[in-house]
């Protein structure tokens, strides 16, 4: 099967899952509170459905239009936009006739549920799975050094310590701490054995994102190939496992992380190797996706993770702490979207299914659930109209004025919501597919 086919099936089955459990945090809210629910949808049953099914008095279908799925409730101005309906005198069955609160807990519902799913799956990958993480013992040559972070002092063969003046159980979050978060200083230790704790600018993190550089602290990695692809130009071109790479485009190689700086993927490349000590000069052109086709892993330097294992009651409290670390920062990224580069990075449904790995992983696939759950409670809480933040919002106003919007004002706000909603949509597929022609 086609890594295309691996990643399309899993973003089906992991949104129709987030979807369905999404749809019933409003749902059983509805029922416990007598409102009636007339259609329970996965995806959208725009003009026929593949499939549906009365029970009592909501009916359960599937439709064909794979861009959501909702819940129509009794007296709610939704998508559905049913203004027969509204202009009957309410029934007490209706949600319009319902308290405030109780309303308010029906729309809460959905996003509750997201970030409970988000939760409880991160425990159970810890449970199961555990974590792999990485110390400065995983990492005999420290980190390679991005050259845009050697001007505050860091240097390669560095051993971040301390963050603010407190240990990394994971020193991989130095990149993630540094983008989203205030990070003041470092302390590292030299590949000298001196230890110095270094000042960061407050814009790192912004810097950090108009350069492309996301991961400025990378393993350090010595430059012998020990993974060669075949069918790709470095191995067509007379790469062997084991090449040293010592120069590259008259550029000298210290370390692997070097050598994105000097080619040039645009054109034909001239690397030196050293193998059976002795230098071969070779010529290769990387592929119309800017890949020679090899790597470096580490092998060599025996880089590697250490696995942390936890009990049940561990896992618990940090799935419910790791859920929470990803949506704080997921928010703290959000603010990027507003700017101009930021903008032209939003993806939609191709992006997602990119979160996805090309061959099945039951762990890997879990994981990616999880994220996409929690963004999806983020998102959906969002004070848009036609979104569950925008119903929220307006009920919140209720219940502090107690003042009702009118119905015609609410009409008017879910169809305002409703284009915008269509229209990030249409931008973030735009968005994938412009990179799909032109990335």
């Amino acid at each position: 099967m086609s890594p295309f086919a691996v990643k399309a099936i899993q973003l089906i089955l992991s949104l129709s899952i987030l979807i369905v459990l999404h749809e019933l945090g409003h749902f059983i809210p509805a029922k416990l509170f007598k409102t009636r629910v007339e259609k329970f949808y996965l995806f959208f049953d725009v003009k026929f459905s593949l499939f549906k099914k009365k029970i009592g008095e909501t009916v359960y279908g599937i439709g064909w239009l794979p861009l959501g799925g909702y819940v129509k409730i009794s007296g709610m101005i939704d998508e559905s936009m049913d203004k027969e309906q509204m202009a009957q005198p309410p029934q007490p069955w209706e949600f319009r006739s319902k308290p405030a609160w109780q309303r308010l807990i029906i729309m809460l519902g959905g996003v509750t549920v997201n970030i409970i799913v988000g939760f409880v799956i991160y425990m159970g990958i810890l449970y199961f799975y555990g974590r792999d993480i990485t110390t400065n013992d995983d990492l005999p040559k420290g980190f390679a050094v991005a050259e845009q972070f050697k001007k505050y002092g860091f240097q390669d063969g560095d051993h971040v310590l301390k963050v603010n003046g407190e240990e990394l159980t994971n020193v991989m979050d130095v990149n993630k701490y540094l983008f989203l978060r205030d990070v003041e200083n470092i302390e590292v230790r030299h590949a000298d054995g001196s230890t110095e704790t270094i000042a960061v600018p407050e814009d790192a993190g912004t810097q950090m994102f108009k350069n492309d550089v996301l991961r400025p602290f990378e393993p350090m990695r010595l430059a012998v190939m020990d993974t060669l692809f075949p069918d790709y130009p470095a191995a067509k071109a007379g790469f062997k496992v084991g090449d040293k790479i010592v120069e590259v485009n008259g550029q000298p190689i210290d370390h692997y992380n070097q050598i994105d700086t000097y080619v040039n993927k645009d054109a034909e490349n001239t690397f030196v190797v050293s193998r059976n000590n002795q230098l071969e000069t070779i010529q290769v052109k990387p592929n119309e996706e800017g890949k020679f086709g090899f790597m470096s892993f580490g092998k060599e330097l025996k880089l590697g993770e250490t696995k942390v294992e936890y009990s049940l009651g561990e896992s618990i409290a940090g799935g419910i702490g790791y859920g929470t670390n990803i949506l704080v920062d997921y928010v703290k990224q959000f603010k990027y979207v507003f700017t101009k580069k930021g903008a032209t990075q939003v993806g939609g449904f191709g992006a997602i299914g990119n979160l996805f790995p090309d061959a099945w992983d039951w762990g890997r696939f879990w994981e990616t659930t999880a994220l996409i759950s929690i963004i999806l409670a983020f998102m959906n809480i969002l004070p848009i109209p036609a979104l569950d933040g925008g119903h929220v919002m307006f009920l919140l106003y209720e219940i502090v004025t107690g003042r009702k919007p009118n119905d015609k004002f609410m009409e008017y706000a879910q169809m305002v919501g409703f284009f915008i909603l269509i229209a990030l949509v249409l931008f973030a597929n735009g968005n994938d597919i412009y990179r799909w022609l032109f990335g």
